[in-house]
C-alpha cells in the first residue's frame, strides 16, 4: 500500500512539474537562501515537498501541505521548517518518543527532551509561528542568523539547514517510466 502511495505521489508530482517551474527564491550574499518564499504559479510546492519526503521515508510526508500553508501564513520560506526537521531529526525519524518534535524545539543544553506537540501539524504550526515571531521579527535576516540563536552555532547549523533547503528546491521526482520498472 505504501509503495502504491509513493508511486502515485511521485507520478502526480512528476506530471505537475513538467508543466512549469515550482518556485523561485532569491539568494542573499554568501549563498544563503533567503526566507521570502516567493513562488511562481502554478503552486506545486506541497506536491514537491511530499514527493521529496516520501523518497526519504519521512513520517512528515503526509503533512507536506501543512508546511506550505504555515509558511505562507507566517511569511517564511516554504522549505525552512522542513529543512530544520532534516537537520534536527532526519525529517522526523529521530525524535523523543511521542513528541512529534522533529525540530528540536525547546530542547535546551543538557536536556534530553523538549516541547511535545499534539501531532505533526501542531508542531509545524508552532515552529513556523515561533520562527517568525522569535527570530525573524527580532532581526534574523537569514538561516545563519537564526542558527546562532536556535542552535548556538549559526554557521554549522545554518549550513545543514541550507543544504536541505537546496535539496528540497532542486528535487525532481523520478521519471514515471523508471518508477513503473522499479516497482
Amino acid at each position: 500500500m505504501k509503495q502504491t502511495l509513493i508511486m502515485l505521489s511521485l507520478l502526480a508530482g512528476a506530471l505537475l512539474f513538467a508543466a512549469s517551474p515550482v518556485c523561485a527564491y532569491t539568494r542573499e550574499s554568501g549563498g544563503a537562501a533567503s526566507m521570502s518564499g516567493r513562488e511562481i504559479a502554478p503552486d506545486n510546492r506541497a506536491n514537491m515537498l511530499r514527493a521529496y519526503l516520501y523518497t526519504l521515508d519521512s513520517p512528515l510526508a503526509d503533512v507536506a501541505s501543512t508546511f506550505v500553508r504555515e509558511a505562507d501564513k507566517n511569511n517564511i520560506d516554504w522549505r525552512l521548517v522542513a529543512a530544520i526537521a532534516g537537520a534536527e531529526s532526519t525529517f522526523g525519524k529521530q525524535i523523543p518518543k511521542g513528541s512529534y518534535n522533529a525540530w528540536g524545539w525547546g530542547v535546551f543544553t543538557g536536556t534530553q527532551d523538549g516541547v511535545h506537540f499534539a501531532d505533526w501539524a501542531d508542531g509545524i504550526a508552532q515552529v513556523s509561528e515561533g520562527l517568525r515571531k522569535n527570530y525573524i521579527d527580532r532581526g534574523a535576516k537569514d538561516i545563519y542568523d537564526i542558527g546562532w540563536i536556535y542552535a548556538a552555532n549559526g554557521n554549522s547549523w545554518g549550513s545543514h539547514v541550507n543544504f536541505f533547503m537546496e535539496k528540497i528546491a532542486d528535487f525532481t521526482p523520478a521519471d514515471p517510466i523508471t518508477l513503473d520498472v522499479a516497482i
